[in-house]
């Protein structure tokens, strides 16, 4: 698309795999809870290989549980994603998992050039919460749109409510992100899209962008 820069008034930020990773602590989070769903319900299921968790993430949370356990009633994926979100929570509280460089430096002198900073992540509200409030950014963001299963069920729903709520053309919103629903959030609403080349994307996933991010500050430099 052609566009640009200056008409950018809000950075919607995805979460893991832009501010933060889970990467180290994805693995022992959901072999743990996988293994506590099977030890309580008798039902045996094998624990997938961080490749297969890797691909997951960044879609919404039904979406991953459904690909990952197809086997079990949504009732039972549900318990088997309370468990990681639990964990997930706990873990991040105590300083687990690894933000990238310079985020609190880099979001607060966004906040502070006057763009209004936004979340739109497919992780549910406990999850972006704690990962925002650790990283001390929380206080920098308006008021957080995490997808409810009923009117919003995709990223690219997110983004819509935050063009609506706000009455911003689509671009005046930039998508920052590192994987296909990212990228789809922006180009479903006619948004650009700032592609975290540094995230958590196998090679080729991402097929284009307006602006690549070796690093999250290089945000800074471009605006």
């Amino acid at each position: 698309m052609d566009w640009n820069p200056k008409r950018v008034r809000a950075l919607a930020f995805d979460v893991d795999g832009t501010l933060f990773s889970s990467e180290g602590i994805i693995l022992e989070t959901y072999a743990e809870a996988i293994r506590r769903f099977s030890a309580n319900s008798q039902i045996p299921l094998e624990v997938p290989d961080r490749e297969r968790i890797m691909l997951e993430i960044g879609k919404p949370v039904k979406t991953i549980f459904l690909n990952l356990v197809p086997q079990l009633r949504e009732s039972e994926r549900d318990q088997i994603s309370d468990s990681v979100l639990e964990l997930l929570v706990s873990k991040i509280r105590q300083g687990e998992g690894e933000f990238y460089p310079k985020v609190k430096e880099t979001v607060t002198s966004l906040k502070n050039k006057g763009y209004q900073i936004l979340a739109a992540s497919n992780g549910r509200m406990a999850y972006v919460k704690t990962i925002l409030e650790v990283s001390g950014i929380f206080p920098l963001f308006d008021p957080i749109v995490v997808l409810d299963n009923e009117t919003i069920k995709t990223k690219p729903d997110i983004v819509a409510k935050y063009i609506r709520d706000y009455s911003y053309s689509p671009d005046e919103i930039l998508m920052i992100g590192d994987r296909s629903s990212d990228h789809e959030a922006a180009r479903k609403n006619g948004s650009p899209f700032a592609f975290c080349a540094y995230g958590h994307a196998p090679e080729g996933e991402i097929p284009d962008w307006e602006v690549s991010l070796a690093q999250l500050e290089d945000l800074d430099r471009i605006f």
